[in-house]
């Protein structure tokens, strides 16, 4: 099998699959790309078993077909280092041998054969539906930081998506801060959901960037599997198991008090004082009133202390509330209007952090716990 293929197309579609591949895999075949040469088509694979990502190349030469699995780490740092050029696979399936070659250099590697590789399952009648690229990207944006990493939580470890005829759901938590992104321009006729997991959306995050296609999403009735296609590129992956909570109840309903501020100021703020809190606890009281707004923290293991005034417009009673100030920092790291609103009922119960601005087609809500004060 031979074939011809430009260095800087192989190495732009080899890092777009290979954020799939696994650091340590059970598998040692899994170590690899597997090279599959159809007609005048090259299509390369990338996998861990629980995701797997394509991509196709359109091949000017060629000569023969078939499967070959590559070494990953070999392949990539060689490409790195070399500029565009015309390169030449020469492979000898008899011997498991590669050659690749360039005009100035040649290079000789192991390779094994293409059917020890895992193949990809089969979603059969699959239900799909398209989405913007810049909308998915988006939703992942908003959402992904906030899911949880609590192994004995699997089902917390991953984006809930829902589906109805009203909209498209994107849903994170990891039981401190919780996430819901709503965009109205998906809508299906019938309703579910699945739990997408953290590891290959967040790669599919990456490598939608700057994308403008539509992405066709394929999944089944019983939500084991999805797709994800789009120009030359699929991910598949399977689906988080277990049950996602019950987030609609902990989303407080009436939140009288009421703290409007820009959000870079109040980001800056949290960030300095944030500085001279607990290291265990990361604490920062904000001290609400109708007069101004005061952030503190304290550590008193080091006698460190912060207190800062800032700007904003308060309604409500006046009210002492804590926050772990990473969290808080997080949020506001992930929104991008220039104001935010702070809703809180009381001390004890979750608040929510929403832009005062949004586009009409979207709904992005942010809820954090408070932390009892303890200074």
């Amino acid at each position: 099998m031979k074939f011809i293929v430009s260095r800087d197309v192989l190495y732009k579609n080899l890092s777009a699959i290979s954020g799939v591949l696994g650091t340590n895999s059970t598998l040692p075949i899994l170590d690899n790309f597997l090279f599959t040469v159809e007609g005048d088509v090259l299509t390369l694979m990338a996998s861990d078993l629980d995701a797997t990502m394509t991509a196709t190349v359109q091949l000017t030469y060629v000569e023969g077909e078939g499967a070959v699995a590559i070494p990953s780490k070999t392949l990539l740092e060689t490409l790195k280092l070399m500029p565009e050029t015309p390169i030449t696979f020469d492979i000898d399936v008899d011997n498991n041998i590669i050659k690749f070659n360039t005009e100035n250099g040649k290079y000789d590697s192991s390779c094994f054969p293409g059917e020890e590789y895992p193949a990809i399952k089969i979603i059969e009648d699959p239900q799909s539906f398209e989405i913007h690229a810049p909308i998915l990207q988006r939703a992942f944006s908003k959402t992904l930081f906030a899911t949880g990493s609590d192994e004995l939580r699997p089902n917390m470890m991953g984006v809930l998506c829902e589906l109805s005829s009203d909209n498209i759901t994107f849903v994170a938590t990891d039981a401190h801060k919780l996430v819901r992104y709503k965009n109205n321009a998906v809508k299906v006729n019938d309703s579910t959901s699945f739990i997408l997991p953290k590891k290959p959306i967040t790669h599919l995050k990456s490598i939608l960037v700057g994308v403008n296609d539509m992405v066709k999403v394929e999944y089944t009735d019983n939500a084991h599997h999805i797709r994800f296609s789009f120009d030359n590129i699929v991910l598949f992956s399977s689906l988080k198991e277990g049950k996602f909570p019950a987030y609609q109840a902990v989303i407080p309903k009436e939140n009288p008090n009421k703290f409007v501020v820009e959000r870079k100021d109040f980001y800056k703020s949290i960030c300095r004082v944030g500085i001279f809190s607990s290291q265990s606890t990361f604490q920062v009281r904000i001290s609400l009133s109708d007069v101004k707004t005061v952030i503190t923290a304290e550590d008193l293991d080091f006698s460190n202390k912060a207190e800062e005034s800032i700007l904003g417009s308060y309604s409500g009673e006046n009210m002492d509330i804590g926050f772990n100030s990473k969290f808080l920092r997080e949020m506001l790291e992930n929104l991008d209007s220039k104001e935010v609103a702070l809703e809180m009922s009381q001390p004890n119960r979750a608040a929510l952090l929403t832009p005062t601005e949004q586009d009409s087609s979207e709904d992005l809500l942010m809820l954090i716990m408070p932390v009892m004060l303890n200074y």
